[in-house]
């Protein structure tokens, strides 16, 4: 049976007031409303109200530098915040002050419903002690984004700041996972700590255990002096293991072994050190089909995988582009360069395009803007032009499945104009390069059946630089018996 309460509203906007009056009402609670915070205050200070629902921003305070005076003065009362600025700062510091939700505006009004079912009948635990950064800025935000997509992993990351669960964050290539495992430490319990990132498809397999856990002088051919690895540098912060998928059966082994006895050795070493590191990861891969390959340890994937984040492509949050690009312009003005702007129609064409890397393609496309082009104000002509050369035109599709020599002319032909015709921008050779670059790896990972060893030995690269390749350029590996 649901339970009923005297539910205190606080929101400066009278239409919802009156929304939530009637829709709590109809639910048998008893409401009280009102428009300002001070009056919230001494109907909280009069002892009134089961729960509390409140806006942030009121004509006269702050409604989130409310809940510590509420939360002390009545530890037990809880408060449910909501708010239009939906940034994750805001989440954030509803979550540290106290709040026992936070709702982004507009609200979906059966989920605010069942939070207040939630807050009513879930039992009150101890309250915890706010500990609060007052250094925590805007301006400081890495996640940029208003969108419901967005929203969500807002309120999951403001859950996870005060707990040391481990996180795996999953999403395309460009979509921001470092960002989010920087929220995380910056915006978390261990943010007086340091962040230490290591990238698995960056480090030789055979170099991996030594990064990770470190070595001893003498541990091994080369090893004229002790290393400190990343666990060790990591101590009281986080570390970081991003692209996880890459990591080979036999470090996943001794990471498991970490994870269960919380402690490790040196390579080359024998005394334990105490593993303390809060561990997020971060791959583009289906580690559960990787799993079901045998490529990846079952055992370590659900040690890892106890809170996934999955971040949305940029495609499934479009309406996000424009302030994303803002953002951009005012990143490239902070750092010296000419103020810019997008024309409507041409912010219309950015919100269109498919955005195969992501957020990274997006910011990369706005700082050539602002490089590139002396106009204050960018035409839809000039951003069509650059989305025309991210799509290739279509020459790199037709060229696919054809010798990447054959493809290499093509791209060429079609990029080089004829003796009468004015030359092309510069940066020929880079955008000639990204043509056959893709084509060249696909068809020599195809004839060597996935195997990443020999298609680095067939291309006469280094196997690390393939690897780099192959992320950079999201190509989907498919390994052949």
């Amino acid at each position: 049976m649901m339970r009923t309460g005297n539910i205190l509203v606080a929101d400066d906007d009278r239409a919802i007031r009156t929304v939530l009056s009637q829709a709590l009402g109809r639910q048998g609670h008893t409401v009280q409303t009102t428009g300002t915070a001070s009056t919230l205050w001494q109907w909280v200070n009069d002892g009134a109200g089961d729960l509390v629902i409140t806006d942030v921003v009121m004509p006269d305070e702050n409604g989130l530098d409310l809940i510590p005076r509420i939360k002390k003065l009545r530890p037990n009362l809880r408060v449910i915040v909501m708010s239009a600025q939906n940034t994750l700062l805001t989440a954030v510091k509803a979550t540290e002050r106290g709040a026992f939700e936070y709702l982004p505006k507009p609200f979906d009004l059966r989920e605010l419903l069942s939070v207040v079912e939630r807050a009513l009948s879930e039992p009150k635990g101890e309250a915890a002690d706010a500990e609060l950064d007052p250094h925590l800025e805007e301006e400081r935000l890495p996640l940029i984004g208003r969108s419901p997509a967005m929203q969500e992993i807002y309120r999951v990351l403001a859950r996870l700041m005060g707990t040391d669960l481990t996180v795996m964050v999953y999403g395309e290539s460009g979509t921001g996972k470092e960002l989010v495992s920087r929220a995380l430490h910056d915006y978390g319990k261990r943010r007086q700590g340091p962040f230490v990132a290591i990238n698995m498809a960056a480090i030789p397999r055979e170099l991996i255990e030594s990064e990770l856990f470190g070595h001893e002088k003498g541990a091994f051919t080369g090893a004229a002096n002790r290393f400190v690895g990343r666990f060790e540098q990591a101590g009281g912060g986080t570390l970081f293991l991003d692209e996880i998928g890459d990591m080979p059966l036999e470090a996943q082994t001794r990471l498991l072994r970490v994870l269960q006895e919380g402690e490790y050795t040196t390579v080359g070493g024998r005394t334990p050190i105490k593993a303390d590191v809060r561990i997020v990861t971060a791959t583009h891969r289906d580690l559960r089909q990787m799993v079901r390959q045998g490529l990846f340890r079952e055992d370590l994937y659900y040690r890892l995988n106890v809170v996934p984040i999955r971040l949305p492509p940029l495609r499934e949050r479009s309406e996000d582009i424009p302030e994303l690009v803002r953002h951009f312009f005012s990143q490239t003005q902070d750092e010296g360069l000419p103020a810019k702007s997008l024309e409507p129609d041409a912010l219309e064409d950015l919100k269109r395009y498919r955005w195969p890397g992501n957020v990274r393609e997006l910011e990369n496309v706005v700082r050539r803007l602002v490089a590139l082009y002396s106009q204050e104000t960018i035409t839809r002509d000039i951003v069509r032009a650059e989305l025309s050369d991210l799509a290739g035109g279509g020459s790199q599709r037709r060229c696919q499945r054809r010798i990447p020599g054959r493809c290499g002319r093509a791209a060429s032909a079609g990029i080089l104009p004829g003796p009468r015709r004015s030359l092309p921008a510069s940066g020929l050779y880079e955008r000639i390069l990204h043509e056959v670059e893709r084509p060249l790896i696909e068809l020599s990972l195809a004839a060597t059946r996935g195997n990443q060893i020999r298609a680095a030995k067939l291309l006469g690269v280094n196997r690390n630089t393939l690897r780099k390749k192959i992320r950079d350029l999201d190509i989907q590996v498919i390994l052949r018996r």
